[in-house]
């Protein structure tokens, strides 16, 4: 991808424009917010695009060098030869860098994860997964607050749902929706036999009150008493709560606090999150084949991965990459390499589908 000089010192100026208004003192309150957002955006894009306007600048200069000491002549050549060769991966990192970005990329993220087929066996596995991401997510520097559960018998989660909050949550977990499949001999199994089972993953952008205003006609709420594992609240008082969004259909339970109000809190978070979700799939309705196109639609009847724990491998079947590292993916540190190289099949596909 080539990119002009003109183009370059349009970000240039555009980082200084943002950095002025910053400056100045008088942007105050959302403006002032918008700019920041806005600056931090742009700051590493300006950054790549200067180091290639100077690359250039030194390439070109050591190109028309005439110097009449041979020995200079030949340092030239060759500093010249190692820019020439390090120039096009720069480009590159600019060209990627510069690639239109998901608006929600910078949000939090609602995680859900719900077991599949394979009963109790598939609920264990959705607690490993929800125990994978809480370790991800502390190795990032996040925060995982749990939102709701739904426990199972066994110990493992028939549906858990948390809030994670930090920097860029979005753009490194949206890959991770889709169905995970597990093979291993379950604890239940007697025999020793390898069972497959499957937990589906869902990664949504956590919207603000103003993106989804929600209004109170449009919901039927139900205050029940709560069930399962809890603590001595449960069966005694009415504290679940259960949240009708009449015109999309959408019902979110809560039941894990002891307060009505605040499981009629995260339930509302919940519910803004998945409304918002759907809001964004219909305005991308036209571009649905293209998202098809790259690592992953993101749609949850997707498989995407398995994890073998006979062979100890994990294989993401997006992008055909193995892993013989299952214990270290499912502690969290393993499944950055993963995550990582779904950005980077996504960031060449985009670059590839702009360049034809």
């Amino acid at each position: 991808m080539s990119i002009s000089d003109i183009r370059l010192a349009q970000l240039g100026g555009r980082l200084a424009e943002l950095e002025a208004r910053l400056a100045s003192g008088t942007l105050e309150g959302e403006a002032f917010v918008a700019a920041s957002r806005d600056y931090a955006e742009l700051e590493p894009v300006a950054r790549a695009a200067a180091r290639v306007v100077s690359m250039r600048g030194e390439l070109e200069s050591l190109l028309g060098l005439e110097d009449p000491d041979p020995e200079m002549r030949a340092l030239a050549a060759e500093e010249a030869a190692r820019l020439k060769a390090e120039l096009p991966e720069a480009e590159r990192r600019l060209a990627i860098a510069m690639l239109p970005r998901d608006a929600a990329d910078v949000r939090p993220a609602m995680l859900e994860i719900r077991a599949g087929t394979g009963g109790d066996e598939a609920a264990l596995f959705a607690a490993d997964l929800y125990r994978m991401y809480e370790k991800y997510a502390a190795e990032q520097g996040w925060r995982v607050e749990m939102v709701s559960a739904n426990a199972s018998d066994v110990g493992g989660f028939k549906e858990v749902v948390a809030n994670v909050t930090g920097s860029g949550v979005f753009a490194k977990l949206k890959f991770e929706s889709g169905v995970h499949r597990v093979q291993r001999v379950p604890v239940t199994e007697s025999g020793g036999r390898i069972h497959t089972s499957a937990a589906t993953v869902a990664v949504l952008p956590e919207p603000t009150e103003v993106d989804v205003q929600i209004e109170d006609k449009d919901l039927k709420i139900d205050i029940y008493r709560a069930s399962g594992a809890g603590g001595q609240h449960v069966n005694t008082t009415d504290s679940a709560v259960r949240i009708t969004h009449l015109p999309s259909g959408i019902v979110v339970t809560c039941q894990d606090e002891r307060s009505q109000h605040k499981n009629k809190a995260k339930a509302m978070q919940v519910l803004r999150a998945r409304l918002y979700e759907k809001m964004r799939d219909e305005a991308q309705g036209a571009e649905a084949e293209a998202r098809k196109a790259m690592v992953g639609s993101g749609d949850r009847s997707e498989r995407i991965r398995t994890y073998n724990f006979p062979q100890g491998r994990v294989t993401d079947h997006r992008i055909n990459l193995t892993l013989h590292r299952l214990p270290e993916v499912l502690e969290g540190t393993g499944l950055a390499e993963l995550v990582d190289a779904l950005i980077a099949e996504d960031e060449a596909k985009r670059l590839a589908a702009m360049d034809g």
